[in-house]
């Protein structure tokens, strides 16, 4: 089993603090980010960053959807990590500071792969994909803390 890697990043005009706030907030902004690929979100515990446990289910293709449980930490200032208690699927959220009333926002998804041919596919289009989707809700976070 490989591991397998989607990253995408943009960048917000708006400080660092504010965009981190918004989307560590699970009982409000955060679900108002999620594009259709999302469904029956629901916070379970918590809701505000460190300690939030949150459910959604993630369509990534017409045929494939992950039922997803996911532990919030925040291990270092501006940095969320999801981690899926029902897979090995980890995202994580990083907000810096970049230049004057800006921000650089990346967010990358790892798991383990499946092996064979299918692994090769996964590896191959998933990362796209799941980019597209992260590139959405990036967008949507950037249409909600700008301006």
């Amino acid at each position: 089993m490989a591991q397998v890697e989607a990253t995408t990043e943009r960048i917000i005009a708006a400080d660092a603090e504010t965009v981190f706030d918004a989307l560590a907030d699970y009982t409000g902004t955060r679900g108002k980010l999620l594009p259709e690929h999302f469904s029956e979100y629901e916070v379970r515990e918590g809701g505000d960053g460190e300690g939030t446990l949150v459910h959604w289910k993630l369509q990534a293709t017409s045929k494939r959807v992950r039922d997803c449980l996911l532990e919030v930490g925040e291990p270092t200032d501006g940095q969320l990590v999801e981690k899926d208690r029902n897979s090995s699927m980890v995202t994580t959220w990083t907000v810096t500071p970049s230049g004057e009333g800006k921000s650089r926002v990346v967010v990358s998804t790892v798991w383990n792969g499946a092996g064979g041919v299918g692994g090769f596919f996964e590896r191959t289009f998933a990362p796209k994909g799941l980019g597209r989707i992260y590139d959405t809700v990036l967008a949507n976070l950037a249409a909600e803390v700008e301006g």
